[in-house]
């Protein structure tokens, strides 16, 4: 029998870091297990919410959960875990002082989740912003208020029209979305320029596949690619780009155009981290998983969400190497079995595997409009807004949360939206540095 209580490691703190402690904290008797979450952040962000944060529907603060508030059995420390040695049961933690700790562990939760995943594109390192954050959706907000603010005072038709071009890159989720929230805030907010009408701003959508938002059927593809069409924004199918050196945006079909804007959505990979562990990966660098979300040959290890290949046990039979996609839904529903799974071994028993019923899609295109898949069931428009509000509004944790953005969304219903670009907060020493310098 032990005599101290089993020392539980989950390495990051988002969507599985953060459910998978929650369900330890309530699953787990007094002096049964002590859980450390280590994050470089001390909040998890719910990344389906990011474009409502950057559109102003939702207050940023209201789509990150601090982990301490939430996590209150659990330790929490605020640093970045550079190296894994499962084999030694240690891992290596750099904290914000920059001094380097070593953790031990008995049972080890890698919820290192992913990355923006980018590719070798000149110019993108320097022009590109990434949609993964609360401060990249913060810092569109301003950035895409402010091209707006400059485009009203130029007289410079040729820098007035590449103030006006917003480009997103990825058609999947994260990029309809980023783009349908942003143009709709753009255009409301023309109301309040006297020189900037809708038609004059150049909203542009970049899929190297042949559709958009693979996760829903080809025909409500098409159909989001209808509606943006409809409101103006080009879409380019089957086209990559090129370079987008100095704002200078070159697609392979030979088009090219100027930008300030160039959001690049373009799919995410497996924390690069994992390259610095013992632990068993994938040819995509994830960690392999069994179905039960326990790491492939260690029975103390235990991974899921976008850092692990965990079996579909949906399509298995159509595709016997088939794993779950890196998605909110599947990290939510994995962290929740981990959890009950860990309990259970560290109580003698079997884990079970981790088997999800795909109830359906949804996605939204701005507001008041959406599409959405529930059980083979095609929703559009308003209905299908409704639906994506109300499902990942429930799947938000905490109560205090919930509420708080159920009141932004009742505050943006009654009132007109927020429209001001907030740009001093990304160098919020300037105007202080200037006048200390005069």
């Amino acid at each position: 029998m032990r005599s101290q209580p089993t020392r539980i490691l989950v390495v990051g703190g988002g969507y599985v870091g953060m459910y998978t402690a929650l369900r330890l904290q309530s699953k787990l008797k007094a002096g049964e297990a002590s859980v450390t979450v280590v994050d470089p952040q001390p909040h998890m962000t719910y990344q389906p919410f990011l474009p409502e944060a950057a559109a102003g529907s939702i207050e940023p603060r209201h789509v990150v959960v601090p982990l301490r508030k939430a996590l209150k059995r659990c330790h929490v420390l605020t640093g970045r875990v550079t190296k894994i040695s499962h084999a030694d049961k240690v891992a290596t933690v750099e904290l914000p002082d920059g001094h380097v700790e070593e953790l031990g562990y008995d049972v080890l939760v890698s919820a290192l989740g992913s990355v923006a995943r980018t590719l070798p594109i000149p110019g993108l390192a320097e022009r590109g912003i990434g949609f993964k954050t609360v401060g990249e959706a913060i810092l569109l907000r301003n950035h895409v208020l402010s091209r707006m603010d400059l485009a009203a005072t130029t007289v410079d038709p040729e820098l007035r029209r590449r103030l006006l071009t917003f480009v997103v890159i990825g058609g999947g989720y994260a990029g309809i979305e980023a783009l349908a929230e942003l143009e709709d805030m753009s255009r409301y907010a023309t109301r309040y320029y006297e020189n900037i009408k809708p038609e004059d701003m150049r909203w542009v959508l970049v899929e190297a596949t042949g559709r958009v938002m693979p996760e829903v059927s080809p025909r409500m593809g098409v159909y989001t690619v209808e509606r943006l069409a409809e409101r103006g924004i080009q879409v380019y199918l089957d086209t990559r780009v090129k370079s987008m050196v100095d704002g200078h945006v070159v697609l392979d079909d030979g088009t090219e155009f100027d930008s300030e804007t160039i959001i690049w959505t373009a799919g995410v990979k497996a924390n690069p981290v994992l390259e610095n562990t013992d632990l068993p990966r994938d040819a995509r660098g994830r960690v392999r998983c069994t179905s039960t979300t326990q790491i492939e040959g260690l029975r103390d290890a235990w991974s899921a969400g976008d850092c692990a290949a965990v079996p579909d046990l949906a399509k298995i039979e159509q595709d016997p190497q088939a794993t779950c996609s890196p998605s909110a839904q599947h990290a939510v529903r994995q962290a929740r079995q981990m959890a009950d799974n860990i309990v259970a071994v560290l109580r003698g028993k079997q884990p079970k595997p981790y088997r999800h019923k795909h109830v359906g899609s949804v996605a939204s295109l701005g507001l008041y409009r959406g599409v959405a898949e529930l059980f083979g069931v095609r929703v559009k428009g308003f209905p299908a807004w409704f639906i994506h509000r109300t499902y990942h509004m429930s799947r938000m944790p905490t109560f205090n949360r919930k509420f708080r953005i159920v009141m932004d969304w009742t505050l943006a219903l009654l009132f007109r939206r927020e429209v001001v670009s907030l740009g001093q907060i990304n160098d919020p020493k300037a105007d202080f540095v200037r006048a200390a310098r005069s």
